[in-house]
């Protein structure tokens, strides 16, 4: 070989080496920074990581602080004004203690399997209501969108009784309170009683007439009711301020408006035991009447009332789950919320029939002292002989017992005359038979009871306190079945969203403040939420039972809890469950066509109720909230099923880069044999397969045979493909 030719061999070979050098050189800076990046799919962390897209900023998802705070948070949401005011009426009217055990049956059956089943979703998928059933199948995502409608329309009239609660608390620092009389009314000659609190009641007059100063019927609007107005303007501000950071800021306050309207249930029941009558009371609540326990209504109102109770289908208990670790015991909390809820009910109806006992206690004494009067005047001018009084009665102090026995004597010797006389039977059990719910038993007769009691305006001020947090925990629940799903799905700012939510429900909610604005509370109480939430449980149930499989999802679960749940659930959530909810429909829409539509309008003339049919606009008005109610789901399915949208995902995961990390999210998984709610732990996912399949080109872009690690691998390429979308989720 020439010797120059030596040479630039040599030449040659420094410079293979030095490109040799270079190539290393960049594998090894690419293979650092691949080494830095993560990929993840399934992630098992504590936290799970949303990124936006466009953000430099990993956005994580909030979690609540503690355990406790979870369960307050669950429980505040499910324990509401329903179990004060609707639980101890259901008890009454339909068989006292008898009533209790289709109750815990129909909690076995619907209650705690439905609430674990909205549980285990929203906190394994973590996400609301929307993304939860879109997740699930994007067909049936309309389902989310229908109980953002529902827990709106609730949130609209839910919150003018917490003001109605804030005003008669802000009237009860005085004493005596001022329903305790009838006001005096003064003109040029004398002084007389208001009328039309003489023909009704303090407390009945003071409720209608100057806290809601209500109109004689739906069509006469009256004009706002300033008072009222500012205390609903106080109630969204209270709500908005304890919603505006999510869970960040409400869990705090759950502490607080979870824990003490248990208090104060516990000094009621203590001061109420210490009450006269307060024992016939509870007797009469818990003697069972088992004839009426076998009645169709009864266990209708049963299924209705376990149904509402739990929160089922509002899509607050999917958010609130929805920021647990996935690896929470979802089962021990349905089991523990649930109970949880039914002693609630219990220890309220306690409460309730204690005081109302004590109530007809007064009442009775009052009847007794003014129809033995009667009789006295009956035995002087001679209509009655003395003969017919056993000697041992003594009328200046007679007891209920003995004016009942002289009653009897009375109507046996004097048959034919007796209804003449205008004489009364004095009954505690005719007085406590009187059904009372509602803001008729809040508001009317236990406002009416307390008057009675020793140091009133301190026991007033703490029952209003106690409903204005009952209230506001189940607000907090509904206003984040609102928000969540919305901000998961559009990413929009949650602060903003809050306050806008919140000043819009405030000026739709000024119809509610009118002098008519009972009659509309009534009118959203009945129609908005009964029959779309039905169709919306119904519908989540055939969503995992049939569409994701009921096999796949308990897979799922013992994945996710770390053991098998009962077959129970299985049985229930695939066979009964829903049976039991379409009954539970059937029974609604037939009761509701059998009851004529309308509301009970206060009649000032006569001071009495009366009922008013609906107008045509009141029923166009009522037809309409079913139907804006549970008009999403149909849209989303027709759009779904036209392929109006464009998802641009087919079967695949949709795939983001941020940081170096990589993050799966399924978006469409019909027809997948993946396992939907299926995670593992990180030992047991397998190694990435490095293989030229992993790999995508970018649209336009040459072919490059690239080492995984180079510099157009993995990391960098996939952060740039525009034919991967980030997740709709």
């Amino acid at each position: 070989m020439p010797k120059n030719s030596k040479v630039v061999k040599r030449e040659l070979d420094d410079e293979v080496i030095e490109s040799v050098k270079d190539l290393l050189s960049n594998e090894d800076s690419s293979d650092d920074a691949f080494k830095k990046s993560e990929l993840m799919v399934d992630d098992q962390e504590e936290k799970d990581v949303d990124v936006e897209e466009g953000s430099d900023v990993e956005d994580e998802r909030p979690a609540w602080n503690s355990k406790l705070q979870y369960i307050l948070a669950q429980v505040g949401f499910s324990v509401g004004l329903g179990n004060v005011w609707r639980f101890p009426y259901l008890c009454q009217k339909n068989g006292g203690g008898a009533y209790l055990v289709p109750y815990l049956i129909l909690l076995l059956i619907i209650g705690i399997p439905l609430f674990f089943l909205e549980l285990a979703v929203g906190q394994r998928i973590r996400r609301g209501s929307i993304g939860v059933w879109n997740y699930i199948s994007p067909k049936l995502g309309g389902i989310g969108f229908a109980s953002c409608v529902v827990c709106f329309f609730v949130a609209l009239y839910y919150n003018v009784i917490i003001g109605w609660s804030l005003f008669y608390f802000s009237q009860s620092f005085q004493h005596p309170l001022p329903w305790d009389q009838c006001p005096l009314v003064k003109n040029t000659s004398h002084t007389f009683v208001e009328p039309e609190c003489e023909k009704s009641s303090a407390t009945t007059y003071y409720w209608y007439r100057e806290a809601l100063n209500i109109s004689s019927s739906l069509s006469e609007s009256g004009g706002l009711n300033w008072k009222m107005t500012i205390c609903l303007l106080a109630a969204w501000v209270m709500v908005c301020l304890a919603m505006i950071k999510g869970i960040q800021s409400s869990g705090k306050i759950m502490y607080f408006s979870s824990l003490f309207p248990y208090v104060v249930l516990l000094c009621f029941l203590i001061r109420g035991l210490l009450l006269n009558g307060s024992v016939d009371g509870i007797r009469h609540m818990f003697t069972p009447k088992l004839e009426i326990m076998l009645e169709p209504k009864v266990w209708r109102e049963a299924a209705t009332q376990v149904f509402f109770a739990l929160g089922l289908g509002f899509g607050g208990v999917i958010a609130f789950s929805s920021y647990n670790k996935r690896d929470n015991n979802c089962h021990f909390d349905a089991v523990l919320v649930s109970f949880i809820n039914f002693f609630t009910s219990v220890l309220a109806t306690l409460v309730v029939f204690a005081v109302l006992g004590f109530k007809a206690n007064i009442i009775n004494e009052k009847c007794v002292i003014q129809n033995s009067e009667k009789i006295l005047k009956l035995l002087k001018i001679g209509n009655l002989s003395q003969d017919m009084i056993p000697h041992h009665i003594n009328f200046s102090s007679i007891t209920a017992e003995d004016y009942n026995l002289v009653y009897d004597i009375i109507q046996k010797v004097k048959e034919e005359e007796f209804d003449s006389l205008g004489l009364k039977s004095c009954q505690i059990e005719d007085e406590l038979n009187k059904a009372v719910q509602g803001t008729g038993l809040a508001f009317i007769a236990f406002t009416e009871a307390m008057t009675h009691f020793p140091a009133s305006p301190f026991w007033s001020v703490m029952f209003f306190l106690m409903l204005v947090n009952l209230g506001l925990g189940s607000m907090f629940g509904t206003i984040e079945g609102i928000i969540t799903p919305i901000v998961d799905t559009f990413k929009v700012r949650k602060e903003i969203l809050t306050v806008i939510c919140c000043l819009v429900a405030f000026f739709i909610g000024l119809i509610f403040v009118q002098r008519s604005g009972n009659y509309f509370v009534t009118m959203f109480d009945d129609y908005s939420a009964t029959l779309p939430l039905l169709i919306v449980v119904i519908l989540e149930n055939i969503a995992v039972t049939r569409i994701y499989g009921i096999d796949k999802f308990m897979e799922d679960l013992k994945d996710m809890l770390g053991f098998s749940p009962s077959q129970y659930y299985y049985y229930m959530w695939k066979y009964v469950s829903p049976l039991v909810l379409l009954c539970l429909l059937v029974a609604s829409i037939v009761q509701m066509g059998l009851s004529p539509p309308g509301y009970n309008a206060w009649i000032e003339d006569t001071a009495t109720e009366e009922f008013h049919s609906y107008p045509t606009w009141g029923m166009i008005v009522c037809i309409s909230l079913m139907v804006l109610a549970i008009l999403p789901v149909p849209i989303v399915f027709m759009v779904r099923r036209c392929n109006l949208i464009d998802d641009s995902s087919g079967s695949l995961a949709s795939v983001s880069y941020k940081r170096g990390r990589i993050i799966k999210e399924p978006v469409n998984l019909e027809g997948d044999s993946t396992s939907l709610i299926h995670g593992k732990s990180p030992s047991e996912v397998p190694s990435p397969n490095f293989g030229k399949n992993i790999y995508r080109k970018q649209t336009g872009s040459p072919t490059l045979d690239t080492a995984p690690n180079g510099r157009y691998g993995i990391g960098y390429l996939m952060a740039d493909m525009p034919d991967m979308p980030e997740s709709d989720l």
